[in-house]
Protein backbone atom coordinates (compact mmCIF):
# COMPACT_ATOMS: atom_id res chain seq x y z
CA UNK A 1 0.00 0.00 0.00
CA UNK A 2 1.93 3.13 -1.00
CA UNK A 3 2.06 5.90 2.04
CA UNK A 4 0.80 8.67 -0.37
CA UNK A 5 -2.75 6.59 -0.68
CA UNK A 6 -4.07 5.75 2.87
CA UNK A 7 -7.01 4.24 3.34
CA UNK A 8 -9.35 6.57 4.59
CA UNK A 9 -12.16 5.30 7.15
CA UNK A 10 -15.19 7.54 7.06
CA UNK A 11 -18.42 7.23 8.98
CA UNK A 12 -21.35 8.03 7.00
CA UNK A 13 -25.47 7.26 8.15
CA UNK A 14 -24.47 4.55 10.47
CA UNK A 15 -22.18 2.76 8.13
CA UNK A 16 -18.43 3.26 7.20
CA UNK A 17 -16.96 3.86 4.17
CA UNK A 18 -12.95 2.39 3.02
CA UNK A 19 -12.25 5.04 0.54
CA UNK A 20 -8.81 3.27 -1.08
CA UNK A 21 -7.16 3.92 -3.97
CA UNK A 22 -6.74 -0.24 -4.57
CA UNK A 23 -7.83 -3.26 -3.75
CA UNK A 24 -9.14 -3.57 -0.57
CA UNK A 25 -6.57 -5.70 1.99
CA UNK A 26 -7.62 -9.11 2.31
CA UNK A 27 -7.64 -8.64 5.88
CA UNK A 28 -10.77 -6.23 5.48
CA UNK A 29 -12.23 -8.52 3.22
CA UNK A 30 -14.48 -10.04 5.69
CA UNK A 31 -15.85 -6.71 6.75
CA UNK A 32 -16.66 -4.67 4.22
CA UNK A 33 -18.26 -4.98 0.21
CA UNK A 34 -18.04 -2.63 -2.80
CA UNK A 35 -20.42 0.22 -2.94
CA UNK A 36 -20.88 1.05 -6.69
CA UNK A 37 -22.87 3.95 -6.02
CA UNK A 38 -19.58 5.86 -4.39
CA UNK A 39 -17.66 3.97 -5.44
CA UNK A 40 -16.04 3.24 -1.99
CA UNK A 41 -16.28 -0.42 0.12
CA UNK A 42 -18.73 -0.04 2.89
CA UNK A 43 -18.95 -1.75 6.42
CA UNK A 44 -21.04 -1.49 9.42
CA UNK A 45 -20.35 1.04 11.45
CA UNK A 46 -19.85 -1.79 14.49
CA UNK A 47 -16.54 -2.69 12.50
CA UNK A 48 -14.75 0.20 13.51
CA UNK A 49 -12.55 -1.32 16.04
CA UNK A 50 -12.14 -4.81 14.24
CA UNK A 51 -11.00 -2.64 11.10
CA UNK A 52 -9.06 -0.28 12.82
CA UNK A 53 -7.06 -2.70 14.73
CA UNK A 54 -6.41 -5.02 11.70
CA UNK A 55 -4.67 -1.72 9.67
CA UNK A 56 -2.58 -0.84 12.67
CA UNK A 57 -1.05 -4.19 13.67
CA UNK A 58 -1.11 -4.92 9.72
CA UNK A 59 1.25 -1.79 9.41
CA UNK A 60 -1.28 -0.50 6.93
CA UNK A 61 -1.74 3.23 6.52
CA UNK A 62 -5.01 4.80 7.08
CA UNK A 63 -6.58 7.66 8.19
CA UNK A 64 -9.42 7.97 10.33
CA UNK A 65 -12.01 10.32 9.55
CA UNK A 66 -14.68 8.30 11.11
CA UNK A 67 -14.33 9.07 15.03
CA UNK A 68 -15.20 12.19 16.60
CA UNK A 69 -14.16 11.73 20.15
CA UNK A 70 -11.03 11.62 22.11
CA UNK A 71 -10.39 10.16 25.69
CA UNK A 72 -11.91 12.50 28.53
CA UNK A 73 -10.98 12.59 31.81
CA UNK A 74 -13.57 10.37 34.04
CA UNK A 75 -13.34 9.66 37.65
CA UNK A 76 -16.36 8.41 40.51
CA UNK A 77 -16.45 10.83 42.64
CA UNK A 78 -16.00 8.97 46.50
CA UNK A 79 -15.47 5.49 44.60
CA UNK A 80 -16.92 2.68 46.64
CA UNK A 81 -14.42 -0.40 46.20
CA UNK A 82 -16.40 -3.27 44.06
CA UNK A 83 -17.81 -6.39 45.55
CA UNK A 84 -16.17 -9.46 44.72
CA UNK A 85 -17.93 -10.08 41.91
CA UNK A 86 -18.60 -6.59 40.22
CA UNK A 87 -14.60 -6.99 40.59
CA UNK A 88 -14.31 -10.37 39.19
CA UNK A 89 -16.89 -9.43 35.82
CA UNK A 90 -14.66 -6.59 35.26
CA UNK A 91 -11.61 -8.39 35.31
CA UNK A 92 -13.45 -10.23 32.81
CA UNK A 93 -14.21 -8.11 30.62
CA UNK A 94 -10.92 -6.30 30.84
CA UNK A 95 -9.31 -9.27 29.59
CA UNK A 96 -11.23 -9.60 26.36
CA UNK A 97 -10.79 -6.45 24.99
CA UNK A 98 -13.20 -4.46 26.96
CA UNK A 99 -16.16 -5.73 24.79
CA UNK A 100 -18.26 -8.22 26.21
CA UNK A 101 -21.49 -9.61 27.82
CA UNK A 102 -21.78 -9.85 31.89
CA UNK A 103 -24.88 -11.43 33.41
CA UNK A 104 -25.84 -10.09 37.03
CA UNK A 105 -29.09 -10.33 39.07
CA UNK A 106 -31.46 -7.38 39.25
CA UNK A 107 -30.08 -5.75 42.54
CA UNK A 108 -26.52 -7.20 42.78
CA UNK A 109 -24.93 -4.37 41.50
CA UNK A 110 -24.98 -3.85 37.68
CA UNK A 111 -25.30 0.11 36.98
CA UNK A 112 -22.10 0.61 39.16
CA UNK A 113 -19.79 -2.03 37.66
CA UNK A 114 -20.96 0.07 34.56
CA UNK A 115 -19.69 3.10 36.38
CA UNK A 116 -15.99 1.12 37.21
CA UNK A 117 -15.79 0.82 33.56
CA UNK A 118 -16.71 4.07 32.16
CA UNK A 119 -14.17 4.69 34.71
CA UNK A 120 -11.61 2.41 33.23
CA UNK A 121 -12.45 3.20 29.42
CA UNK A 122 -12.52 6.89 29.48
CA UNK A 123 -14.23 8.18 26.32
CA UNK A 124 -17.36 9.71 25.45
CA UNK A 125 -19.91 6.94 27.22
CA UNK A 126 -23.75 5.81 25.40
CA UNK A 127 -25.84 3.85 27.84
CA UNK A 128 -29.03 2.67 26.00
CA UNK A 129 -31.69 0.96 28.02
CA UNK A 130 -35.53 0.10 27.17
CA UNK A 131 -37.42 2.45 29.01
CA UNK A 132 -37.74 6.13 29.90
CA UNK A 133 -37.92 5.43 33.50
CA UNK A 134 -34.39 3.59 33.62
CA UNK A 135 -33.80 6.46 31.31
CA UNK A 136 -33.78 8.93 34.08
CA UNK A 137 -32.69 6.75 36.85
CA UNK A 138 -29.29 6.29 34.59
CA UNK A 139 -29.09 9.73 34.39
CA UNK A 140 -29.33 10.55 37.41
CA UNK A 141 -26.50 7.93 38.95
CA UNK A 142 -24.03 9.26 36.39
CA UNK A 143 -24.98 12.60 37.69
CA UNK A 144 -23.86 11.60 41.02
CA UNK A 145 -21.41 9.31 40.60
CA UNK A 146 -19.34 11.84 37.94
CA UNK A 147 -20.12 15.32 39.19
CA UNK A 148 -20.71 16.28 35.03
CA UNK A 149 -23.64 16.92 32.91
CA UNK A 150 -25.35 13.96 31.28
CA UNK A 151 -27.40 13.85 28.25
CA UNK A 152 -30.49 12.08 27.42
CA UNK A 153 -32.24 11.00 24.11
CA UNK A 154 -35.69 10.05 24.53
CA UNK A 155 -39.13 10.86 26.36
CA UNK A 156 -39.01 14.26 24.68
CA UNK A 157 -35.39 14.76 26.01
CA UNK A 158 -32.85 15.24 23.11
CA UNK A 159 -29.43 16.84 24.38
CA UNK A 160 -25.88 15.09 23.86
CA UNK A 161 -23.39 14.79 26.40
CA UNK A 162 -19.96 13.11 26.54
CA UNK A 163 -21.83 10.89 28.77
CA UNK A 164 -25.77 10.89 27.51
CA UNK A 165 -28.12 8.21 28.12
CA UNK A 166 -30.62 6.88 25.43
CA UNK A 167 -33.59 4.81 25.34
CA UNK A 168 -33.29 1.53 22.62
CA UNK A 169 -35.64 3.89 19.99
CA UNK A 170 -33.99 6.80 20.13
CA UNK A 171 -30.99 5.03 19.49
CA UNK A 172 -31.88 3.31 16.57
CA UNK A 173 -33.88 7.01 15.28
CA UNK A 174 -30.10 8.79 16.22
CA UNK A 175 -27.84 6.62 15.35
CA UNK A 176 -27.12 7.68 11.77
CA UNK A 177 -26.58 10.95 13.13
CA UNK A 178 -23.93 9.99 16.71
CA UNK A 179 -22.96 6.90 15.83
CA UNK A 180 -19.62 8.91 15.73
CA UNK A 181 -19.11 10.73 18.83
CA UNK A 182 -19.46 7.98 21.46
CA UNK A 183 -16.16 5.24 21.94
CA UNK A 184 -18.81 3.30 25.18
CA UNK A 185 -21.26 1.70 24.30
CA UNK A 186 -22.80 0.29 27.36
CA UNK A 187 -26.52 -1.84 26.87
CA UNK A 188 -28.39 -2.25 29.75
CA UNK A 189 -31.20 -5.10 29.80
CA UNK A 190 -29.42 -5.82 26.68
CA UNK A 191 -31.39 -9.39 26.15
CA UNK A 192 -33.39 -6.48 24.31
CA UNK A 193 -30.94 -5.83 21.33
CA UNK A 194 -31.11 -8.46 18.97
CA UNK A 195 -34.34 -7.75 17.80
CA UNK A 196 -34.42 -6.88 13.93
CA UNK A 197 -34.94 -3.41 14.08
CA UNK A 198 -33.38 -2.56 18.16
CA UNK A 199 -29.83 -4.13 16.98
CA UNK A 200 -29.36 -1.14 14.72
CA UNK A 201 -28.39 0.61 17.90
CA UNK A 202 -25.53 -1.33 18.64
CA UNK A 203 -24.84 -2.06 14.38
CA UNK A 204 -24.93 1.96 13.42
CA UNK A 205 -22.21 2.86 16.59
CA UNK A 206 -18.36 2.78 15.78
CA UNK A 207 -17.72 2.77 18.96
CA UNK A 208 -14.97 -0.09 19.87
CA UNK A 209 -15.85 -0.49 23.77
CA UNK A 210 -18.87 -2.26 24.35
CA UNK A 211 -20.63 -4.15 27.83
CA UNK A 212 -23.52 -5.72 27.58
CA UNK A 213 -25.50 -5.90 30.95
CA UNK A 214 -28.57 -8.34 32.31
CA UNK A 215 -29.94 -10.46 34.58
CA UNK A 216 -31.50 -13.12 31.48
CA UNK A 217 -29.71 -13.23 28.16
CA UNK A 218 -31.79 -16.28 27.04
CA UNK A 219 -33.97 -16.10 23.92
CA UNK A 220 -36.07 -18.56 22.28
CA UNK A 221 -35.06 -17.35 19.28
CA UNK A 222 -31.41 -17.16 17.74
CA UNK A 223 -31.02 -13.78 19.52
CA UNK A 224 -28.59 -14.78 22.06
CA UNK A 225 -25.64 -15.66 19.58
CA UNK A 226 -26.71 -12.33 17.65
CA UNK A 227 -26.12 -10.55 21.31
CA UNK A 228 -22.59 -11.95 21.52
CA UNK A 229 -22.19 -11.03 17.90
CA UNK A 230 -22.94 -7.11 18.65
CA UNK A 231 -21.48 -6.54 22.16
CA UNK A 232 -18.70 -9.35 22.28
CA UNK A 233 -18.56 -12.25 23.68
CA UNK A 234 -20.09 -13.46 27.42
CA UNK A 235 -17.79 -12.18 29.89
CA UNK A 236 -19.08 -13.69 33.15
CA UNK A 237 -21.70 -14.95 34.70
CA UNK A 238 -23.06 -15.11 38.26
CA UNK A 239 -27.38 -15.95 39.22
CA UNK A 240 -29.34 -15.19 41.85
CA UNK A 241 -28.93 -17.92 44.25
CA UNK A 242 -25.03 -17.49 44.42
CA UNK A 243 -25.59 -14.08 45.89
CA UNK A 244 -28.69 -14.60 48.09
CA UNK A 245 -28.02 -14.02 51.48
CA UNK A 246 -24.74 -11.74 50.41
CA UNK A 247 -25.55 -9.09 48.10
CA UNK A 248 -28.93 -9.85 47.68
CA UNK A 249 -32.00 -10.69 50.27
CA UNK A 250 -32.62 -14.10 51.42
CA UNK A 251 -35.67 -15.17 49.90
CA UNK A 252 -38.18 -17.96 49.28
CA UNK A 253 -40.57 -18.81 46.47
CA UNK A 254 -43.84 -20.39 46.71
CA UNK A 255 -46.44 -22.11 44.28
CA UNK A 256 -50.06 -22.22 45.97
CA UNK A 257 -52.23 -24.19 43.48
CA UNK A 258 -56.29 -23.14 43.73
CA UNK A 259 -59.03 -24.73 42.84
CA UNK A 260 -61.32 -23.07 40.10
CA UNK A 261 -64.90 -22.33 41.63
CA UNK A 262 -67.08 -25.39 40.62
CA UNK A 263 -68.48 -22.85 37.80
CA UNK A 264 -65.79 -21.46 36.25
CA UNK A 265 -64.21 -24.92 36.59
CA UNK A 266 -66.95 -26.36 34.22
CA UNK A 267 -66.41 -22.67 31.30
CA UNK A 268 -62.70 -23.86 31.58
CA UNK A 269 -63.67 -27.36 30.74
CA UNK A 270 -66.28 -26.45 28.04
CA UNK A 271 -63.28 -23.63 26.27
CA UNK A 272 -60.80 -26.10 26.37
CA UNK A 273 -62.70 -28.67 24.81
CA UNK A 274 -63.81 -26.59 22.03
CA UNK A 275 -60.75 -25.12 21.69
CA UNK A 276 -58.00 -28.16 21.50
CA UNK A 277 -60.76 -30.46 19.45
CA UNK A 278 -60.03 -27.64 16.50
CA UNK A 279 -56.65 -27.72 16.88
CA UNK A 280 -56.90 -30.90 16.31
CA UNK A 281 -58.96 -31.38 13.93
CA UNK A 282 -57.67 -28.76 11.81
CA UNK A 283 -53.34 -30.39 12.60
CA UNK A 284 -52.25 -27.22 13.85
CA UNK A 285 -49.25 -27.91 15.74
CA UNK A 286 -47.72 -25.71 18.85
CA UNK A 287 -44.41 -27.92 18.50
CA UNK A 288 -43.51 -26.17 15.51
CA UNK A 289 -41.85 -22.53 15.38
CA UNK A 290 -44.91 -20.82 13.25
CA UNK A 291 -47.61 -23.18 15.49
CA UNK A 292 -49.19 -20.33 16.64
CA UNK A 293 -49.24 -18.89 12.87
CA UNK A 294 -51.53 -21.91 11.65
CA UNK A 295 -53.80 -21.71 14.65
CA UNK A 296 -54.61 -18.08 13.43
CA UNK A 297 -54.69 -19.01 9.80
CA UNK A 298 -57.36 -21.99 11.13
CA UNK A 299 -59.24 -20.04 12.75
CA UNK A 300 -60.03 -17.34 10.12
CA UNK A 301 -60.59 -19.64 7.04
CA UNK A 302 -61.58 -23.16 8.87
CA UNK A 303 -65.45 -23.81 10.32
CA UNK A 304 -66.04 -22.89 13.78
CA UNK A 305 -62.98 -20.73 13.65
CA UNK A 306 -64.17 -17.68 15.59
CA UNK A 307 -65.55 -19.82 17.96
CA UNK A 308 -62.27 -21.96 18.74
CA UNK A 309 -60.30 -18.27 19.11
CA UNK A 310 -62.93 -17.45 21.42
CA UNK A 311 -63.15 -20.29 24.04
CA UNK A 312 -58.90 -20.31 23.40
CA UNK A 313 -59.48 -16.59 24.89
CA UNK A 314 -62.12 -17.63 27.51
CA UNK A 315 -60.00 -20.49 28.71
CA UNK A 316 -56.74 -18.73 29.27
CA UNK A 317 -58.77 -16.03 31.14
CA UNK A 318 -60.56 -18.14 33.26
CA UNK A 319 -57.51 -19.94 34.57
CA UNK A 320 -55.45 -16.45 34.87
CA UNK A 321 -57.99 -14.50 37.23
CA UNK A 322 -59.98 -17.41 39.10
CA UNK A 323 -61.93 -15.99 41.88
CA UNK A 324 -59.87 -18.65 44.31
CA UNK A 325 -56.84 -16.37 43.21
CA UNK A 326 -58.56 -12.69 44.61
CA UNK A 327 -59.61 -14.79 47.75
CA UNK A 328 -55.61 -16.04 48.32
CA UNK A 329 -54.67 -12.66 47.26
CA UNK A 330 -56.52 -10.84 50.22
CA UNK A 331 -55.28 -13.31 52.65
CA UNK A 332 -51.95 -12.47 51.58
CA UNK A 333 -52.45 -9.02 51.74
CA UNK A 334 -53.08 -9.42 55.55
CA UNK A 335 -50.43 -11.73 55.93
CA UNK A 336 -48.01 -9.38 54.94
CA UNK A 337 -49.61 -6.10 55.92
CA UNK A 338 -46.59 -4.27 57.61
CA UNK A 339 -44.08 -5.19 53.92
CA UNK A 340 -44.63 -3.90 50.62
CA UNK A 341 -46.27 -6.09 47.62
CA UNK A 342 -46.01 -6.07 44.37
CA UNK A 343 -48.41 -8.10 42.41
CA UNK A 344 -48.26 -9.37 38.83
CA UNK A 345 -50.55 -10.02 36.19
CA UNK A 346 -50.55 -10.66 32.54
CA UNK A 347 -53.40 -8.31 30.91
CA UNK A 348 -53.99 -4.96 32.45
CA UNK A 349 -57.96 -5.87 33.08
CA UNK A 350 -56.70 -8.11 35.57
CA UNK A 351 -54.60 -5.24 37.54
CA UNK A 352 -57.17 -2.88 37.08
CA UNK A 353 -59.83 -5.85 38.78
CA UNK A 354 -57.56 -6.35 41.29
CA UNK A 355 -57.14 -2.40 41.72
CA UNK A 356 -60.63 -1.75 42.41
CA UNK A 357 -61.65 -5.17 44.80
CA UNK A 358 -58.92 -4.03 47.13
CA UNK A 359 -58.10 -0.17 46.32
CA UNK A 360 -54.62 -0.67 45.33
CA UNK A 361 -52.88 1.98 42.85
CA UNK A 362 -52.29 0.23 39.51
CA UNK A 363 -49.61 0.79 37.02
CA UNK A 364 -50.01 -0.32 33.42
CA UNK A 365 -48.24 0.73 30.09
CA UNK A 366 -51.17 3.24 30.00
CA UNK A 367 -50.48 4.93 33.18
CA UNK A 368 -48.79 8.26 32.67
CA UNK A 369 -45.02 8.75 33.13
CA UNK A 370 -45.95 11.25 36.08
CA UNK A 371 -48.51 9.74 38.00
CA UNK A 372 -46.78 6.44 37.59
CA UNK A 373 -43.67 8.49 39.45
CA UNK A 374 -45.87 9.55 41.85
CA UNK A 375 -47.41 6.32 42.54
CA UNK A 376 -43.57 4.62 43.12
CA UNK A 377 -42.59 7.80 45.39
CA UNK A 378 -45.56 6.89 47.38
CA UNK A 379 -44.63 2.82 47.45
CA UNK A 380 -40.98 3.77 48.62
CA UNK A 381 -42.15 6.04 51.33
CA UNK A 382 -45.18 3.70 52.46
CA UNK A 383 -47.83 5.68 51.35
CA UNK A 384 -49.20 2.79 49.50
CA UNK A 385 -48.64 -1.15 50.95
CA UNK A 386 -48.73 -2.66 47.65
CA UNK A 387 -48.48 -1.94 43.69
CA UNK A 388 -50.56 -3.98 41.26
CA UNK A 389 -48.71 -4.16 37.92
CA UNK A 390 -49.32 -6.01 34.25
CA UNK A 391 -45.70 -6.72 33.03
CA UNK A 392 -44.53 -2.86 33.23
CA UNK A 393 -42.51 -3.26 36.71
CA UNK A 394 -40.93 -6.49 35.65
CA UNK A 395 -37.33 -4.88 34.80
CA UNK A 396 -35.97 -1.24 34.84
CA UNK A 397 -37.45 0.41 38.07
CA UNK A 398 -35.86 0.23 40.66
CA UNK A 399 -38.26 -1.07 44.46
CA UNK A 400 -35.80 -1.75 46.58
CA UNK A 401 -38.37 -1.72 49.85
CA UNK A 402 -40.61 -4.35 47.82
CA UNK A 403 -39.86 -8.14 49.66
CA UNK A 404 -43.27 -9.59 48.91
CA UNK A 405 -44.38 -10.38 44.78
CA UNK A 406 -47.54 -12.27 43.81
CA UNK A 407 -47.68 -13.24 40.83
CA UNK A 408 -51.59 -14.07 39.69
CA UNK A 409 -50.45 -15.05 35.99
CA UNK A 410 -47.82 -14.44 33.80
CA UNK A 411 -46.74 -15.89 30.76
CA UNK A 412 -44.32 -19.09 29.92
CA UNK A 413 -41.35 -16.84 29.59
CA UNK A 414 -38.41 -17.75 32.19
CA UNK A 415 -37.27 -14.28 31.57
CA UNK A 416 -40.31 -12.83 33.27
CA UNK A 417 -40.45 -15.13 35.96
CA UNK A 418 -36.50 -14.44 36.86
CA UNK A 419 -37.17 -10.15 36.63
CA UNK A 420 -40.19 -10.84 38.95
CA UNK A 421 -38.38 -12.46 41.65
CA UNK A 422 -35.60 -10.29 40.84
CA UNK A 423 -37.84 -6.86 41.98
CA UNK A 424 -38.02 -7.95 45.28
CA UNK A 425 -34.19 -9.04 46.19
CA UNK A 426 -32.33 -5.65 46.47
CA UNK A 427 -31.31 -6.46 50.40
CA UNK A 428 -31.64 -4.11 53.43
CA UNK A 429 -31.51 -4.72 56.97
CA UNK A 430 -33.49 -8.25 57.99
CA UNK A 431 -35.68 -8.28 55.08
CA UNK A 432 -36.61 -11.76 54.07
CA UNK A 433 -38.26 -12.25 50.25
CA UNK A 434 -40.58 -14.14 49.39
CA UNK A 435 -42.33 -14.85 45.97
CA UNK A 436 -45.61 -16.58 45.62
CA UNK A 437 -47.30 -17.82 42.46
CA UNK A 438 -50.60 -18.77 42.74
CA UNK A 439 -51.59 -21.07 39.67
CA UNK A 440 -55.04 -22.36 38.85
CA UNK A 441 -55.31 -26.07 39.30
CA UNK A 442 -56.17 -28.77 36.84
CA UNK A 443 -55.81 -25.98 34.09
CA UNK A 444 -52.37 -24.95 31.17
CA UNK A 445 -51.30 -22.99 33.89
CA UNK A 446 -49.82 -25.95 35.41
CA UNK A 447 -47.50 -25.89 32.76
CA UNK A 448 -47.47 -22.87 31.85
CA UNK A 449 -45.69 -22.24 35.70
CA UNK A 450 -44.00 -25.45 34.93
CA UNK A 451 -42.07 -23.80 32.15
CA UNK A 452 -41.24 -20.07 33.74
CA UNK A 453 -39.50 -22.06 36.83
CA UNK A 454 -37.13 -23.65 35.01
CA UNK A 455 -34.41 -21.80 36.21
CA UNK A 456 -31.67 -22.40 38.91
CA UNK A 457 -33.04 -19.45 41.49
CA UNK A 458 -36.43 -21.51 41.81
CA UNK A 459 -34.54 -24.25 43.02
CA UNK A 460 -35.23 -24.36 46.67
CA UNK A 461 -39.15 -24.03 46.29
CA UNK A 462 -42.37 -24.95 48.19
CA UNK A 463 -45.59 -25.91 46.71
CA UNK A 464 -48.85 -25.70 48.42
Amino acid sequence: MNNDHPIKVIFSQGTLLLDTAGPLPKELERYAVFDDRVKMYRAPAMAYGPIVLKLHRGGIPYEDLAKKFNPIALSIARPLPPLPHQAAALDAWRHQGRRGVVVLPTGSGKSYLAMLAMADVKRPTLVAVPTIDLMQQWAGQLERYFQQPVGMLGGGSKEIQELTVTTYDSAVLMMEYIGDRFGFLICDECHHLPGKVMRNAAVMSIAPFRLGLTATPERSDDGEAKLYELLGPAAYRIDIDQLEGKVLAPYETREIELNLDPDEAADYTRHRANYVNFVRRCGVSFQSSDGWVQFLAACARQPGGREAFQSYLAQKRIARGGRSKLRKLWELLRRHRHERMIVFTAENDTAYEIGNAFVLPVITHQTKAAERKEMLDKFRAGEYPALVTSNVLNEGVDVPEASVGVVISGSGSIREHVQRLGRILRASEGKQAVLYELVSRNTSEVAVSQRRREHRAYRHSWSG
